[in-house]
This record gives C-alpha cells, sequence and structure tokens, in this order.
C-alpha cells in the first residue's frame, strides 16, 4: 500500500514549440491531480518561458528535462539543458520583443534561480508556495432532515390604482382596396 502519492513528476523532451504546450498540459494537469489548482496558471507560465529559452538558447541540443516537485510547503519546477551558461535576468528595453522571460518567472514564483549540472549543463529552477490541503468539506445533511417554516419570500403590497384602458381603434386592413 502507497501511503503518499507520488510528489514528483518528470519529463523529458526535445524544446520544440509544440512540445513546450505539451509539457504545459502535462504540468496543468500534474497540478490537478495533487489538488493544486491555484498554482496551474503560475507554473505553466513559468515552465514555457524556462522552455522558450532552452529553446531560443541552448547549445548543442535543445534536449532538456523538466521536472517538478511537491514539497509540503513548496511546489518547485525546474528545467535542465546540455548548455553550461547560465542565463542572465536583463532588463529589456520599452520596444524589445524578447528578454522578459526570467523577469515573468522572478515575478510569479516565489525564488528563482540557475545552477550548475555537471561539467555539460544547467538547471534553473523556480518555486511557489503550495497550499495546505483543503479541509475534508463535512458530509451532506441528510434528506430526512427536518425542514423549518419556509421564510416568506414575498412581501404584501396595497393595490396600485391604474389609469383605465384606452379604447382600442377597430382593427383595419393591411391592404387598401
Amino acid at each position: 500500500m502507497i501511503s503518499h502519492p507520488s510528489r514528483h513528476c518528470t519529463v523529458e523532451l526535445q524544446a520544440l514549440p509544440s512540445r513546450i504546450g505539451q509539457v504545459r498540459r502535462i504540468v496543468s494537469a500534474q497540478l490537478r491531480y495533487w489538488h493544486l489548482d491555484p498554482l496551474i496558471d503560475r507554473a505553466a507560465l513559468g515552465v514555457t518561458e524556462l522552455l522558450t529559452n532552452v529553446h531560443r538558447h541552448a547549445q548543442p541540443d535543445k534536449s532538456c528535462t523538466v521536472e517538478i516537485e511537491l514539497l509540503p510547503d513548496r511546489l518547485t519546477v525546474s528545467v535542465r539543458d546540455h548548455d553550461p551558461r547560465l542565463p542572465v535576468l536583463e532588463e529589456a528595453e520599452a520596444l524589445d520583443t524578447t528578454g522578459r522571460g526570467l523577469a515573468m518567472v522572478a515575478a510569479v514564483s516565489e525564488s528563482w534561480g540557475a545552477r550548475p549540472d555537471g561539467d555539460s549543463g544547467k538547471v534553473v529552477w523556480f518555486t511557489l508556495p503550495a497550499a495546505p490541503a483543503a479541509k475534508p468539506q463535512p458530509a451532506r445533511p441528510s434528506r430526512r432532515a427536518v425542514v423549518e417554516e419556509p421564510a416568506h419570500l414575498f412581501t404584501e403590497v396595497e393595490p396600485v390604482a391604474c389609469a383605465p384602458a384606452p379604447e382600442h381603434a377597430p382593427a383595419r386592413p393591411a391592404v387598401v382596396g
């Protein structure tokens, strides 16, 4: 018997645009399975940005591993690739169309960083605070519960005097003739 469900998920892939969307869906589904729905948008955005960086910058290849790990107080999402160059957070100019990915990861996460991984590679990661598990909801009352006297839903009002309705003119044919 397993007392705790798996709190670790790993996906290996080539960081190509079509695969990035698939990994985003995998991460979202795993977080739903762990009942961490409030973290889905931030985790999906963060993993998308990290995988996009692998796609745009990693050398010699685009192969990488995405790992998500749930600890009691936080979720860690990491991307490992074969390029030893560590990313640098730079401030993008107002009209730049790229260069904001790591700033967005920093903005949506609790913490983030990068570290060398062996002789040829690196790991870029971010963390999100994991909310404590929701308390189980109390059972619904049985259908045999005593129903109290219903509250009055309508208020009685005094009748209002209305003006007499105008008399209608006789109907006229639509076609003259």
